[in-house]
């Protein structure tokens, strides 16, 4: 490796409709070019592509990429695997290019996502490459999640966790492989951001929300929180700015599942709760940034106990506070960089945005301390260069 780059292909299955896609796009953004030459293969087209473009990071869009990844229900385990199977089946040649690229021009792959599991169970087997793999979710306890991580851990080289709760529940499920924690990195903006024009500038509170709907992550919830500050009087105080794909399944539970079977959204389940006054619906938004310049906080009252996503340190680094709910808190603390329930309680977080909207040097506050904390935590160039550490040193040896 003396006198040369390492040459690292990443392996990207959301295209920038994700977390772990902006994620790996931040450190490859910071990461030393004079060291790595890095080229990324994405599953979907998206609003990453040009900013890959923008840095002069070869992209490649592979929509025949097979992807697969444990969920909590079992009938659900047995679709995905089942679908993950004839994904595989139809991916022969995506698989034969992959193998013969990384033997002729890579030293390194790097799967930047736990549900590339079984392609590189299959790259394993054919190449000596050495196969580094990020860990970027804390798996709900089944059966399946216990063989992927297990599997993970078998075929990679070497594992990379975002924080210390993925580690600790690989650990748990058997994964066996040598690895390492560093935190996504949150880079705060260059400039000035301009604020999303569809949200209003009229006073009220604005609490915005960047993810795509999942009942695990709990975006639903503020339909509680809203009727709160409804029913204490607070109904045109406080705006939810809504960002992401809300589309609703038909398992989902209660009135939810309902909304779904109709072909119903979220938007349609605020509706029928009477609160469509308090909430703005954006659908995807390729930029956050400017809907976080819109807003005043970040709400994420996820039902899976982990106050630390993209959408987090994201807001955290814009110096807004952040809502949530869960028990670690590196990045959130209770009224220091936001709030964190322990357990979700719909009246109390009502009562302390309220609290925040009348308190507005509070909430900067806030705000300005969470930003000084990502900064130190997720900084961009000592995040990076962690990360291209790892890669050199199994590329070296």
């Amino acid at each position: 490796m003396t006198g040369r780059r390492v040459r690292v292909l990443c392996l990207d299955p959301e295209g920038g409709y994700g977390g772990s896609s902006r994620s790996l796009y931040q450190s490859l953004r910071f990461v030393d070019n004079d060291r790595v030459q890095a080229e990324v293969w994405c599953r979907r087209a998206g609003p990453i592509q040009p900013l890959y473009d923008a840095i002069g990071v070869p992209v490649r869009v592979r929509p025949d990429m097979p992807t697969a990844s444990s969920l909590p229900r079992l009938s659900r385990n047995l679709y995905v695997y089942g679908l993950a199977l004839w994904e595989h089946l139809r991916a022969r040649a995506f698989c034969r290019e992959l193998a013969e690229e990384t033997g002729k021009r890579f030293d390194l792959v790097h799967f930047n996502h736990e549900g590339l599991f079984l392609l590189a169970r299959w790259l394993r087997r054919q190449t000596r490459v050495p196969l580094t793999m990020h860990i970027r979710k804390s798996l709900t306890d089944t059966a399946f999640a216990r063989w992927q991580l297990r599997t993970a851990g078998r075929v990679a080289d070497y594992v990379v966790f975002i924080t210390e709760n993925e580690r600790a529940r690989f650990r748990e499920f058997g994964g066996r492989a040598l690895g390492t924690v560093i935190y996504n990195i949150a880079a705060p903006s260059e400039g000035p951001v301009e604020p999303h024009p569809q949200v209003p500038s009229d006073g009220r509170f604005k609490v915005a929300c960047l993810s795509n709907y999942s009942w695990y992550r709990g975006t639903d919830r503020l339909v509680e929180v809203a009727g709160a500050l409804a029913a204490a009087g607070h109904r045109g105080e406080v705006l939810f700015v809504v960002a992401g794909e809300m589309s609703l399944s038909r398992s989902l539970p209660g009135a939810l599942g309902r909304v779904g079977r109709r072909g119903g959204t979220l938007a349609d389940y605020v509706a029928e709760r009477g609160v469509s006054d308090m909430f703005l619906f954006l659908g995807h938004v390729s930029e956050p940034e400017r809907v976080l310049a819109a807003s005043d906080a970040l709400a994420k009252p996820t039902r899976e106990d982990n106050p630390w996503g993209r959408d987090i340190i994201e807001a955290l680094a814009a110096g807004k506070p952040v809502l949530t709910v869960g028990s670690w808190d590196t990045f959130v603390t209770d009224w220091q960089t936001g709030i964190l329930q322990e357990v979700f309680d719909a009246e109390a977080l009502a009562r302390a945005i309220v609290r925040l909207a009348d308190d507005r040097e509070l909430a900067a506050r806030l705000g300005a301390a969470g930003r000084e904390r990502v900064m130190r935590l997720c900084n961009g160039p000592e995040r990076a260069a962690e990360l291209l550490a790892v890669w050199e040193s199994l590329a070296k040896h």
